[in-house]
Order: C-alpha cells, then structure tokens, then sequence
C-alpha cells in the first residue's frame, strides 16, 4: 500500500519520504483499532481509507499552498482533512473544533501516535468559537450545506485568506443557494476544482476569497443558521 500511495502523492507533487508514509499506516491502524469501539468512519478496507479519507483530504493542496498557515478545520470527525495535510505540512498551525468529546480524545490519543506536534484541539460548537476573522485558511469537509456552511465557517476566515468547502460534484444548485450568504459574510467565490479520485468518485473544492471583515453577529445559532439561512 505505502508504495501506492507514494506515487499517489508524487502525483499531487507532495512529499513522500519514509517517515510520511510510516506516519499514514500509523493512523490507518489506529484508526481501525478505535473504530471497533466507537463509530468513526464507515470506510475501512486499507486501499479505501487511503483513497477517500487520506489522498482527499491532501487533494486540499490543489486549492491552497501550505507551508506555515493557520488552518481552522471545522467538523473534522476522525480527522481529516488537516491531520493528513499536518503529516505532510508540518509547518502548519491547525486548529480542530468538534462538537463531540469522543471524537476531540480519539484525536488527542491520534496525536500521541502520529506525534505530528501542536496542534490545538478544541470541544465545542463551531458558532461559539471567538477568534473570529483570524484563520488564513478554513476548511470542512461534508459537514452541510453551503448556504449553512458559509456561515459557520467564512467568518472565522480573515481579510485576504480563504475558505475552501470540500464538497462532491454537482453542487453548482447549492453555490447558487449560497450566493447571498457568502456575499453578506464578506466573501467571494474565487474558483472552482473539480477532480476525481480513484476513476470515478468526483469532487469539488470550492474556493471562497474574504474580502473584508465579517461582521461580529455572525455565525448566529445553529438552530437559526438552519431555520433561516441567509
């Protein structure tokens, strides 16, 4: 498999050293041995992991360059998509913000294993994190819909950084949706990358610039966000 996945990586001209790839069979593994006790991803044959979490989350590098950004992953689950850009990147300074306690101490236990270096680990809901227009860059990968999305995640984003909402092909209806909101919020859509992983599952990274400041009312609750987009 590290064979395969090097010339995976090679591919997105990323670095694949022994250390890196150690470092990925390390996390499938743990991965797998927490996964028998709580439920983290459904995906579980070696060959899949690697595609559809491990090379995904790092096909991010198709929007963004990364050396030493701040990065806010927003609704990481299991990780991804910044503990696998961390292993490549280890430059840069991530910060996880999950809802869920179990998920925030499986991550915790993954850093010990991975021993990829700081990386700030944070248990609550999204919407009441307080450093907001601060990230250089923040991302979510499958968490909802756009026009709910962009007001969870595009405030935290400051002037002149990016929100990149990796998302499956065909989600021109909800960028539509979103238009307003990502407007409001003080963004700009700057472009769209589409790409395939493993011949047929396609994907789209949509790259939103921030344009100025967004406003200190927002994100609001969940409750409204989802009973009233913008």
């Amino acid at each position: 498999m590290n064979r395969e996945f090097a010339g995976k990586l090679a591919q997105l001209n990323l670095p694949h050293d022994d250390g890196i790839l150690e470092k990925f069979d390390r996390y499938y593994r743990f991965l797998m041995q927490e996964n028998q006790v709580m439920n983290l991803t459904a995906i579980t044959s070696e060959p899949e992991v690697y595609v559809k979490h491990f090379l995904d989350s790092l096909s991010l590098t198709k929007a963004v360059e990364l050396n030493t950004q701040t990065l806010l992953d927003v609704g990481s689950g299991a990780g991804f998509p910044s503990l696998p850009l961390k292993i490549v990147f280890p430059g840069i300074k991530v910060t996880i913000v999950d809802s869920l306690g179990k998920r925030i101490r499986f991550m915790e236990k993954l850093l010990e294993v991975l021993e990829t270096g700081s990386i700030e680990l944070v248990n609550q809901r999204i919407e009441d994190l307080e450093t907001k227009n601060h990230f250089d860059i923040v991302t979510a990968r499958a968490v909802a819909r756009m026009n709910i999305l962009v007001e969870l995640c595009l405030p935290f984003v400051k002037p002149g950084g990016v929100f990149v909402a990796m998302k499956t092909y065909g989600s021109d209806a909800e960028i539509e949706e979103a238009a307003k909101a990502i407007s409001l919020l003080g963004g700009k859509i700057e472009k769209k990358i589409d790409y395939v992983l493993d011949g047929d599952n396609h994907h789209v990274l949509i790259v939103i610039r921030k344009t100025r400041m967004t406003d200190s009312m927002y994100p609001r609750s969940y409750a409204k966000i989802k009973k009233k987009p913008l």
